[in-house]
């Protein structure tokens, strides 16, 4: 079985997924697996470099964030150009990375801040959704994320469907928003899949 934990940016789904591996269950963290394919997929290379400029590499080949933060992020139609790049390499390597993984365990994760958006929520069997209110969500980017400022973050969430959205497609909902005890949401999740 497949599942997808997704959320808006700062809601915590990163969280969520270590505590599910921390129950055993592995996780392929889209994200973060884009940003590596991002540097080693020669393909994507030439696509974004392409379609953003080469400022999109700093000297030493690897991505510039703050750069295609700045001329990404700003336009809706520059975001769907680069998830039109980066989405179907994520896929390809998430189908490998489940081969290997899906008979050993009763489920498997997906954790990505798009899977909605880019429909491949579809191809899983089951989605969680994680909640958080916006300034807390801002609060959280911000202290991780320290080559974005408030605007940009603002502009990230503008460009993500609502949470209501997000709702509506969920199979499951947790509520990481630091007054619902997050553990026990996953643990029962857990349960309830594991069964």
């Amino acid at each position: 079985m497949q599942v997808g934990i997704t959320g808006g940016i700062g809601a915590g789904k990163s969280l969520v997924g270590r505590i599910f591996q921390t129950l055993g269950i592995p996780v392929y963290d889209a994200d973060s697996r884009a940003k590596q394919l991002m540097e080693e997929s020669e393909n994507l290379r030439n696509g974004i470099v392409a379609a953003f400029g080469e400022q999109s590499y700093d000297d030493q080949g690897r991505l510039n964030r703050s750069y295609l933060a700045k001329v990404a992020f700003s336009d809706s139609n520059r975001v769907q150009q680069l998830n039109a790049l980066v989405h179907p390499e994520v896929g390809r390597d998430f189908t490998s990375w489940t081969r290997l993984n899906e008979s050993k365990f009763p489920y498997v994760i997906k954790e990505a801040a798009l899977l909605i958006e880019s429909g491949s929520f579809e191809q899983l069997d089951l989605l969680i959704v994680v909640l958080a209110p916006v300034e807390l969500r801002i609060e959280r980017t911000l202290k991780r994320d320290q080559h974005r400022d408030r605007n940009q973050v603002m502009s990230i969430i503008s460009n993500q469907i609502s949470d209501q959205e997000r709702v509506e497609k969920a199979d499951f909902t947790l509520y990481n928003d630091q007054q619902n005890p997050l553990i026990q949401q996953i643990l029962d999740i857990h349960q309830s899949l594991v069964q």
